[in-house]
């Protein structure tokens, strides 16, 4: 069956992915953006992926900062998928900054969408929200777990994602009516780059491949690939038991960034000449870290692979993600087919 659907954040790169794989499967699509300005750079992304939208797409002017512009945005729509967020891992000025827009922004999007009377909302959390902040042991996280807000390691973007994804469910318990929420908890994003925007866990990539690298300090990450998040999303649309439920989506344990530096040499050659190589000690990346506070936000994380369960995706909404390899890959080689590497 189709349906009408709003992505929110539709210039965004798990947005694009959506509206591609919506758009694939025959379903009218609606996409915000902070201004209409920016629809035909929009298209001519989309196209270049190869969506042949027709007329099954249409655009709405709205920001997650304002009210403006959301009922009708969300006016005839029967499922919405809220992707937008502000995104900024690491160290900021001001928290609010990242705060604000995240939980007023979604909790903007539940009300809109409870009173136009759409069914459901799949929001895009992440895997921030669940394991930043707790002790180093060989826990699996699931989607039970939540992160700790004042937890070792757990930055403003960690506590951005956590508060608004806590916001959204208190206020379906609270005074959703019959508006069902589902969110996702993507674990780090790679895969095939849209238009020239290098967002996410892609700039690790880019770096990499950028020379700006130039050693890999003892850092693993769990990787999911976009287009396996796109399709998680879809999957959530619709199934009355995916209703009031959370789902992590990974596949696998965090990888090392050796590893990925590793994959990335393999892969593509001599395109992949300046990707570091060596390695940074602990104790070098330890001393670093108490004047530099990028390095200090990752310094508890040193040498520890945090370990991922997807049961829940897999099982209730039949998700079956691709290797985490093959998202990497993935990434690199739309960076290095559109010139991207250089970029910064």
């Amino acid at each position: 069956m189709t349906a009408k659907v709003l992505v929110s954040g539709g210039s965004g790169f798990i947005a694009g992915h959506c509206i591609q794989q919506l758009l694939d499967a025959g379903h009218q699509v609606r996409a915000t953006l902070r201004s209409l300005s920016q629809e035909a750079a929009v298209r001519a992304v989309l196209a270049d992926a190869g969506v042949a939208a027709g007329g099954n797409l249409d655009f709405a002017a709205a920001d997650l900062t304002s009210d403006a512009g959301w009922p009708e945005a969300v006016r005839g729509v029967d499922v919405v998928l809220h992707v937008a967020s502000p995104v900024r891992p690491g160290q900021v000025d001001n928290e609010d900054d990242l705060i604000v827009p995240a939980r007023e922004g979604a909790l903007r999007v539940l009300r809109a969408a409870r009173d136009a009377g759409v069914k459901r909302v799949v929001l895009t959390s992440a895997f921030h929200a669940v394991s930043w902040g707790h002790p180093h042991t060989d826990h699996v996280f699931t989607e039970d777990d939540w992160t700790v807000l004042d937890g070792p390691g757990t930055d403003a973007y960690g506590r951005s994602k956590t508060l608004s994804e806590r916001a959204a469910w208190e206020f379906i318990e609270r005074e959703g009516g019959a508006l069902e929420l589902v969110t996702m908890l993507p674990v780090a994003v790679m895969g095939p780059v849209m238009g020239d925007s290098i967002t996410g866990s892609n700039e690790i990539i880019q770096r990499m491949l950028a020379g700006g690298m130039p050693v890999l300090p003892n850092l693993s990450i769990p990787v999911v690939d976009v287009r396996d998040v796109a399709r998680a999303h879809l999957l959530a649309m619709t199934p009355p038991e995916a209703a009031g439920q959370r789902f992590l989506l990974s596949n696998g344990p965090a990888i090392p960034l050796a590893e990925i530096a590793a994959t990335i040499r393999r892969q593509l050659g001599d395109a992949a000449a300046k990707v570091p190589t060596r390695r940074l000690p602990d104790l070098l990346f330890r001393l670093a870290a108490l004047v530099n506070p990028e390095f200090r936000g990752m310094a508890p994380e040193l040498g520890y692979v945090k370990q991922t369960s997807s049961a829940k995706a897999r099982e209730l909404l039949g998700w079956v993600p691709r290797d985490p390899h093959e998202a990497i890959v993935a990434a690199a080689e739309s960076l290095v087919a559109k010139g991207l590497v250089g970029r910064g």
